[in-house]
């Protein structure tokens, strides 16, 4: 039952998450993915996901910060903050939640920190079709994490995002050198 209720929670984070690019205000955007991030901690946390849990509570504050960019003189300095949050969470996973640090597990759990740092440096660049190449790199990561760690929700959200991501490079990449 647990198992059914988790993807529940990833579900309706998924539809937050895609829904949140419909929106026209800043802030509801980013109301709504810090709900949908919120609903994919509980997701992780009831698939015992922990590396993904813990990534996606520093995801509600890195949301916050990057909304916020704009008024923040040194912003810079929050990239080397939240990766070095990443990898101490990695540390963590192996250490503090105890995860047997097998092969397999080693690189599973080190997929999402590579999708969260690429995603952060996404964020700190001012190019829409540098931030969609990047979400190339960050996607494929996470749509494997979720698909290991059983998150239906999760890999629904990233493949959302890998199609949204190509309709974006054809609408305004693509087609923009072509004219």
């Amino acid at each position: 039952m647990d198992f059914y209720i988790a993807q529940a929670f990833g579900i309706v984070a998924m539809a937050m998450n895609v829904a949140s690019y419909h929106e026209k205000k800043q802030k509801t955007v980013i109301i709504m993915q810090l709900f949908g991030s919120l609903l994919f901690t509980v997701n992780m946390i009831m698939l015992s996901a922990t590396m993904g849990a813990i990534l996606n509570i520093i995801g509600v504050a890195r949301a916050i910060v990057y909304a916020n960019k704009d008024k923040i003189k040194h912003i810079k300095v929050f990239n080397y903050i939240f990766i070095s949050l990443y990898v101490l969470s990695y540390v963590a996973t192996f250490t503090i939640f105890s995860k047997e640090p097998s092969a397999r597990n080693l690189i599973i759990e080190f997929l999402p920190v590579i999708g969260m740092t690429a995603t952060n440096i996404g964020f700190s660049l001012k190019s829409a079709a540098d931030i969609r190449k990047v979400m190339l790199v960050s996607s494929p990561m996470w749509l494997i994490y979720h698909s290991l760690s059983l998150s239906l929700g999760g890999a629904l959200c990233e493949i959302f995002s890998l199609i949204s991501v190509f309709v974006g490079m054809l609408r305004y990449d693509i087609k923009k050198k072509e004219k």
